[in-house]
């Protein structure tokens, strides 16, 4: 497989990475909190966006491929938070499989 040429120069967005935690409520459910694992840098790319209407609303989704550093344990479900922007996580690969880069397929939530 060919090598990915990236410059890590362009990783200047600093991100929080969050995973979901529940803890019991009492009453047999449970309260789901985020919880920050760790603080990066990363580059991110818009990729998408669409528009659509649900309930008389208009809905928008925009997507974003966000390259970092490798990282082990990283997985679909988790999320990065910048700020009040929040992208949850929907793909992870790594581009020429050498441990260098993970390229994430994110969703902003809220936009």
């Amino acid at each position: 497989m060919p090598l990915v040429f990236f410059d890590p120069g362009q990783m200047t967005a600093r991100l929080d990475l969050q995973r979901s935690v529940s803890a019991p409520d009492g009453q047999g459910g449970a309260t789901v909190s985020q919880e920050t694992v760790a603080s990066l840098w990363g580059r991110i790319e818009p990729v998408s966006t669409t528009l659509t209407e649900e309930a008389s609303q208009r809905i928008f989704s925009i997507t974003h491929r966000i390259w970092i550093a490798y990282r082990a344990g990283l997985m679909a479900g988790m999320r990065f938070v910048r700020g009040e922007r929040v992208f949850t996580i929907r793909a992870v690969n790594d581009p020429d499989e050498t441990r260098r880069y993970l390229v994430c397929q994110c969703e902003e939530e809220g936009a």
